[in-house]
């Protein structure tokens, strides 16, 4: 940095990008993640993250690229099909090969911009309890494997977010045709 620049330039924060899921199943979800998770440390909604970190410097094309990838798709199902442990917290198992293939496009699409977490192969699922002890997680997992039944939820569209240190803020959502 040249002493002529007033101050050093600040990178925009990251972009996040999570799956829009149909109104009774996102409710679900969320009321759950409000009675598990810590509530100190729950600063999010319920969510389903196709990439957890995009540069904030690309929102513009982000979005189109957005914008033209879910333009022409019509809802997904995601198939709820389980829970699974997560040492310090439980989460719901999902299938989705829709939004599989979808996401399998954008990283392609994204490579250059992927940090090694979102190269990782996609393992879609809803955190509901995190940041807890190991006993408490395993008497939550049972508890709710108890009660659970597999159920199918819908992809509405694509949610893009930016984070904020810890909350997000809602920066745009992506209908899938008759979705969100």
């Amino acid at each position: 940095m040249s002493q002529d620049d007033p101050a050093p330039r600040l990178r925009p924060e990251p972009l996040i990008l999570t799956v829009a899921l149909d109104p009774a199943s996102f409710a679900r979800f969320d009321a759950e993640r409000r009675a598990y998770f810590p509530p100190h440390l729950n600063r999010i909604p319920a969510h389903v993250t196709l990439f957890h970190h995009l540069p904030g410097e690309a929102e513009v094309d982000i979005a189109a690229t957005l914008l033209a990838a879910c333009g022409g798709r019509g809802p997904e199902a995601v198939q709820v099909t389980g829970l699974m442990p997560l040492g310090r917290g439980v989460a719901y198992r999902l299938e989705a090969p829709g939004l599989a293939e979808l996401r399998a496009g954008l990283a392609r699409h994204w490579a250059d911009w992927l940090t090694p977490q979102d190269r990782q192969p996609w393992r879609p699922h809803v955190t509901v309890q995190n940041k807890v002890s190991p006993e408490v997680a395993r008497d939550t997992l049972s508890q709710l494997r108890a009660a659970f039944v597999p159920w199918e939820a819908q992809a509405r569209g694509l949610l893009l977010w930016r984070y904020k240190g810890g909350p997000w803020e809602s920066v745009a959502e992506f209908a899938f045709a008759g979705g969100v």
